[in-house]
């Protein structure tokens, strides 16, 4: 559990970082630029890393679901929607939300075993923590637009 732990924490600090790249490139670049470059990196360097850990059982296909072949067209979304709400609502609040909606969708795929998860039983639990989550995020929201409020009233 330990080395699971660890895992999800690097990949939060390296979505992170890569939200603010992700929108700094996108200030230069556009949209769809941005998200060329990120996927077309990712794919090379994740292709590169797959020939040197795996060599060449990394381009042997492997039996699966056919629409799974096709996740990579979800990244196509995931960073163009990710760009723009970081655009326009701004990094943390952004992630917030995401953060929010893949805890919530990842509830459900659990609970109803979608997507050939294993079924995991909905508790009281989980739902009283999604809604904790969501609570802080309206709560984040509504304190930073006080301050914004605050810090324009100063100097009108």
């Amino acid at each position: 559990m330990a080395m699971g732990l660890l895992f999800a924490l690097v990949a939060g600090t390296l979505v992170s970082v890569q939200n603010v790249f992700n929108s700094k490139v996108n200030e230069w670049a556009g949209r769809w630029a941005t998200t060329t470059l990120v996927l077309g990196m990712g794919f090379a360097a994740s292709f590169l890393m797959g020939l040197l850990f795996e060599g060449g059982k990394l381009l042997e296909p492997k039996p699966m679901e056919p629409w799974f072949w096709f996740s990579g067209l979800i990244g196509v979304g995931v960073v163009t929607c990710l760009v723009q709400g970081i655009k326009l609502l701004g990094p943390t609040y952004a992630v917030a939300v995401v953060l929010t909606a893949q805890l919530g969708f990842a509830l459900l795929w659990d609970s109803f075993g979608w997507l050939g998860l294993d079924r995991v039983p909905f508790t009281l639990q989980q739902f009283i923590g999604v809604l904790v989550i969501v609570g802080g995020i309206v709560v984040f929201k509504l304190g930073g637009e006080r301050r914004a409020e605050k810090k324009t009233e100063r100097f009108e």
